[in-house]
């Protein structure tokens, strides 16, 4: 409905290129929407041309509008945990939320999911909701998250819960992280705390095939990602050394 509010009614095979792109230009600062928006019409002029109902795609030649993140989500930084821990310390729902979220690099389908019952010797073991529940991920339980989890509160079922104890979804647990984080005056989301634990992990020598293991992916493409850059900031950091006066 908004799409034709702010076209019109132009017939579809009036369509053109120029449309097209003063409706990217409109969603330029929601960059994902920019790119739902052409995902969109390229799908629904291909379906016509199918139908014989368009000869070309006005949208074909367009290019894909670029986040203003190339890698995604904004990635956490240890002095943003540090600010959120202080904000939000031992004993609130919040702290069991972001230790849950960190020391576990889960996503949130998964976070909400896991419980006391998914533990056998002090180790999680769950099947990915992303991988439609046929990857398998062993994590222990650092020391950091059994202290959080210790002081709670935590669920019934779930250690991530609402404030009432009952567990959630993670539609709806997004929306109480993100006004945790807005609190504590951080405008990021709980993807970017994947992403600082898969840095740590890099960052202490953990190889693409551990890390595959650790966070439930199934190709080498995203840990090798994260492996190359612990590389480049280890190899950085020895070759300054060579760079001072024997």
């Amino acid at each position: 409905m908004k799409v034709c509010d702010t076209i019109g009614n132009i017939p579809y095979r009036e369509i053109k290129k120029s449309h097209i792109t003063a409706g990217i230009e409109r969603r330029k600062e929601k960059p994902t929407a920019a790119q739902n928006f052409l995902k969109a019409l390229n799908g629904l002029f291909n379906w016509a041309i199918d139908q014989e109902l368009l000869e070309n795609n006005p949208a074909l030649a367009l290019k894909r509008p670029p986040l203003n993140n190339k890698d995604g989500f904004a990635v956490w930084t240890e002095e943003d945990v540090e600010k959120y821990y202080h904000h939000w310390s031992h004993g609130s729902h919040e702290r069991v939320w972001i230790d849950v979220l960190l020391y576990t690099g889960l996503r949130r389908g998964d976070t909400v999911r896991i419980g006391w019952k998914d533990v056998k010797d002090n180790i999680f073991h769950l099947k990915t909701e992303k991988s439609k529940y046929q990857t398998d991920v062993f994590l222990p339980i650092l020391p950091e998250l059994a202290e959080t989890l210790k002081i709670g509160p935590i669920g019934e079922e779930t250690f991530i819960c609402s404030k009432c104890g009952k567990k959630t979804s993670k539609d709806n647990f997004s929306k109480m992280f993100y006004k945790a984080c807005n609190q504590a005056g951080i405008k990021k989301s709980a993807h970017g705390l994947r992403k600082l634990a898969a840095t740590r992990a890099a960052n202490s020598g953990a190889t693409v095939s551990q890390l595959k293991a650790l966070f439930g992916w199934t190709d080498d493409s995203i840990p090798s990602h994260y492996t190359k850059s612990a590389d480049r900031k280890r190899l950085a950091l020895e070759a300054i050394k060579k760079l001072t006066k024997s």
